[in-house]
């Protein structure tokens, strides 16, 4: 009896050692060795001969990408929670299933949140670079290097999912009050755990909060959620910090709001067109005013490694006849 034909599998970047031997074991996997995002034409190939595409979040899955779609391209299983760039209306039309690897990075984010949180009103990426600077370190001094302390200070959380709750424990540990804005109030018993404060009003939330943590999902509703209006709402002496997605704060607004010393600073670890960077923003850096992380907040071997391997559970199961345990379905209109 003829063995069942592996799937073709393009995955258009690399991933960790363990998930690209797994995958060349179960299926026809097809791997960028050198780490180089794919070009549109490149694209155009592979979805035109693939059975699966394991796209990134630097990879733009659009309309016209699906239409030139070959006849085999049955699921596009995306390496990465986010699908803010894969039209799943369109892959839908075609007959074309779409997973994604949700629940794995919950923790890594928040860690890094946290983080971005205590390095910004504490001067640690400032710190960190006396040293080996050109400089030579003076020694200590009562008034030199005097940040802020986070305890005791207001946190409001824009998005109030597993990462908004996870970071929101964290927070707690260290002494901050927390508030929240979501759709939807969490459960009873999460508020009491937290002992968290819901905001209805995001504009009331922001005029109050010592310091911002966007954690909500890029979708059309929450482009520039934090417009020039809403960031204006903020204290002169606080603080934003953004693991989410670049979209959600109008940059322009933002930048312009710390120059003028009307929000004291940003950790930010994505961007609204990243890649490339607003230059205004680098230069806020080098006078210590944000800290600019280069969108490693979910970068752990061990996170990656559980998203490849969701991915393959994904392939499996849609081959196998089964319904992706991480399908996307097109949103209601």
């Amino acid at each position: 009896m003829a063995a069942k034909k592996k799937p073709l599998v393009v995955i258009t970047r690399k991933l960790p050692d363990p998930v690209e031997t797994r995958m060349r074991e179960l299926f026809d996997a097809r791997l960028n060795v050198e780490d180089r995002p794919m070009s549109h034409d490149e694209l155009v190939a592979a979805v035109r001969e693939a059975d699966v595409l394991v796209p990134t979040i630097t990879d733009t899955i659009d309309a016209a990408l699906i239409g030139e779609a070959g006849e085999n391209l049955k699921l596009i299983a995306n390496f990465g929670n986010g699908v803010d760039k894969i039209d799943i209306a369109a892959a839908a039309k075609r007959g074309i299933a779409v997973t994604n690897t949700p629940n794995v990075l919950t923790e890594d984010t928040a860690d890094m949140t946290m983080a971005l949180m205590l390095a910004v009103p504490r001067r640690l990426a400032e710190g960190a670079n006396v040293l080996p600077g050109d400089k030579k370190w003076p020694g200590w001094s009562p008034t030199w290097m005097l940040g802020r302390r986070i305890g005791g200070k207001r946190l409001g959380i824009v998005g109030m999912g597993r990462i908004g709750t996870a970071v929101a424990r964290r927070a707690k540990a260290f002494g901050l009050s927390i508030h929240y804005h979501n759709r939807h109030r969490v459960l009873q018993a999460v508020e009491d755990e937290l002992e968290a404060t819901y905001w209805e009003s995001l504009d009331q939330m922001l005029a109050r909060m010592d310091i911002i943590s966007v954690n909500c999902p890029s979708t059309p509703a929450t482009f520039h959620l934090l417009s020039a209006r809403r960031l204006a709402l903020m204290q002169p002496t606080s603080y934003i910090v953004n693991t989410a997605r670049g979209d959600i704060i109008d940059e322009d607004a933002l930048v312009k709001l710390i120059q003028d010393g009307k929000i004291a600073g940003a950790g930010l670890d994505v961007y609204e067109n990243e890649p490339a960077l607003n230059t205004k923003l680098l230069k806020l850096a080098a006078r210590g005013k944000v800290v600019l992380l280069p969108h490693m907040s979910s970068a752990t071997l061990e996170g990656r490694i559980d998203m490849g391997e969701k991915v393959i559970i994904n392939i499996r199961a849609f081959f196998d006849g089964h319904r992706p345990p991480d399908r996307v379905l097109p949103l209601r209109t």
